[in-house]
């Protein structure tokens, strides 16, 4: 089926889309009253003549889900209803950081924030926990391996603007809210050149993620701080001091990445952020998004979610069946005592509302020590984690998800033919799932995937062909296929994998028990859980219908059901979050 016909198909669902909007959106504040929106049709060109003819104003440009970001009037949105149908009309939600904004406190806040010097030897210990350190020592360091991060910004401290040899390795810096582009370069005795732009990390939490993944400071015990030292970095800013964004931002920061992947090797995509779900994860437009980069050849990695620990969880866009979506164990605080790691108690999560695992993999994602300006928002509003100097400690599932993209860049250096759905198998492949003492799994792969990742595993893996099975980028994108995944639940409450036994998993808390994180669980020969099942043209609301799947007569039996049986619920008032701030673990 082509797109066109698959557009045409869908005219009576998208119609009702279109009107269950309009009730949404109310025109009690005046007629002349405006309000964000994004507009999407089946053809580019289409959208663009559609809202031309409204005389609207356009905000964003976004054809990478041919789409265009814009501000209505009541007016001019009864006029693309009334006249255009079969458009795809969605308020433009907010995003927002992980960590939120707090009053700023009457007292300045004073440090060296000079990045002279060493990192203490407990900021090196979670690229130990992952294996990292004995890749750095082999020179693999993600060298030559571009990463985008797609956040508050990144600041300028030496550990994030330099490399390992004090090159430059922040590249370009995008900011999505203004549509500006800066470049420039960077020298130790003098800093940076035209990339005052780059030190406006107000919020922090990007400069605390990027940090994570790829800082290049030495601890005092010869270290890196972060996880590919040598990676080069592209900021791209959607999110202003108080963490928040829009949609429309972010899919804009998503679409230059793919607009300049090859200017930049841009070969990563991390998204420490997290949307709550309100619709197929194929119908969402940030997913499309994230899809369209994925078929671009552009990894993409997301946060789980720090909305744990209940099943079903998992946000926007880490639903996305095809990407890497992390989840976070903490060392409990001991970094030297493996035996009482354990899953956080915040990380969010599966399966999809799809039917899919998820997470994929388990990182680590508390008291991670990054930097972070004293001046940054979330230092102020949380002083006590700041060490008064350049590095700041906080838990999360944003944190989990850098390492990853981390690791990522390191299979890249060592093999950089590699395609995502590759680099993804050889990221689970490498992992290492926390057990019970008789080899059962300690956590359900709902919450754990394949286990906590290791980087020096995942680099040297021979496993090259197990993720993404039985799924199609490209027929998703066009809508002529969309999937799902082999979990379900029994009337009992256990979740549980299709055709494959012995993954039993009932709703609740994670369990506060350390585990060992053994390598070479079940993950050698495959991943049967990964196949994706083909929907069928439409989803009935009494149940999920497979085609050529033994699951056709009862479908999936969530007990806690849908909220978008009946078309999008987009409103004007939602909120996606990255996670609101959680407790150190």
């Amino acid at each position: 089926m082509n797109s066109n016909s698959c557009f045409q198909t869908s005219l009576g669902l998208i119609a009702l889309v279109a009107l269950s909007v309009a009730f949404f959106t109310s025109p009690l504040d005046g007629e002349k009253s405006l309000s964000g929106y994004i507009v999407q049709g089946g053809d580019y060109e289409l959208v663009v003549n559609a809202v031309a003819a409204t005389g609207a104003e356009v905000t964003h440009e976004l054809p990478v889900i041919k789409a265009l970001g814009v501000k209505l009037t009541a007016e001019e949105l009864r006029m693309l209803q009334d006249y255009y149908p079969a458009l795809r009309i969605h308020a433009n939600a907010v995003a927002e950081t992980a960590a939120r904004k707090k009053a700023r406190g009457t007292t300045d806040q004073t440090s060296n924030t000079s990045d002279e010097g060493v990192a203490g030897d407990a900021y090196s210990d979670y690229p130990a926990l992952v294996d990292a350190d004995q890749l750095h020592a082999q020179g693999i360091t993600g060298d030559g391996v571009g990463v985008a991060i797609v956040d508050s910004g990144i600041y300028t401290g030496p550990g994030l603007s330099g490399d390992t040899r004090e090159n430059s390795r922040i590249m370009a810096a995008y900011d999505a809210r203004t549509d500006r582009v800066t470049t420039g370069y960077y020298s130790k005795r003098k800093g940076y050149s035209g990339l005052s732009e780059f030190d406006n990390d107000d919020s922090g939490h990007g400069s605390h993620v990027a940090s994570a993944g790829f800082n290049s400071k030495l601890s005092n015990v010869g270290k890196y701080n972060g996880i590919a030292p040598d990676a080069d970095l592209v900021s791209i800013k959607v999110f202003d001091a108080d963490g928040r964004g829009t949609y429309a931002d972010v899919i804009r920061g998503v679409q230059w990445a793919i607009d300049n992947a090859a200017t930049y090797n841009i070969r990563i995509i991390n998204m420490s952020l997290s949307a709550t779900a309100q619709s197929h994860y194929w119908d969402d437009p940030l997913n499309q998004a994230v899809m369209a980069a994925w078929d671009a050849g552009i990894i993409v990695v997301a946060s789980a979610g720090n909305s744990g620990p209940e099943a079903q969880t998992i946000g926007v866009p880490g639903n996305v069946p095809y990407i890497i979506t992390v989840g976070a164990m903490t060392d409990n605080n001991t970094p030297a005592d493996l035996s009482d790691d354990r899953l956080a108690r915040f990380s969010a999560a599966g399966p999809t509302f799809e039917g899919f695992v998820k997470p994929e993999i388990i990182a680590p994602g508390g008291h991670i020590m990054a930097a972070m300006q004293d001046d940054s928002q979330i230092a102020l509003a949380h002083p006590e984690f700041h060490d008064g100097a350049s590095f700041f400690s906080m838990s999360g599932t944003s944190q989990a998800a850098s390492i990853v993209s981390g690791i990522a860049a390191l299979i890249l250096q060592a093999e950089p033919g590699l395609s995502p759905d590759q680099v993804k198998c050889k990221i689970m492949s490498g992992a290492r799932p926390a057990l019970k003492s008789d080899g059962s799994l300690a956590y359900s792969i709902f919450q754990q995937g394949a286990g906590l990742a290791n980087a020096h595993d995942s680099v040297y893996a021979a496993n090259y062909d197990c993720a993404n099975n039985g799924l199609d980028v490209k027929a998703d994108l066009d809508g002529s296929m969309h999937f799902g995944g082999r979990a379900n639940q029994r009337e009992s409450g256990e979740f549980y994998l299709m055709e494959q036994d012995g993954y039993l998993w009932r709703n609740g808390a994670a369990s506060g028990q350390g585990y060992l994180w053994k390598n070479g669980y079940l993950w050698k020969n495959g991943y049967l859980w990964q196949n994706g099942y083909l929907w069928t043209n439409n989803v009935r609301a009494d149940g999920y219908l497979w085609r050529n799947s033994h699951a056709e007569s009862s479908g999936y039996l969530w007990q806690n059901g849908y909220l978008w049986q009946n078309g999008y619920l987009w409103t004007n008032a939602e909120s996606a979050s990255i996670n609101h701030w959680v407790e150190q673990e």
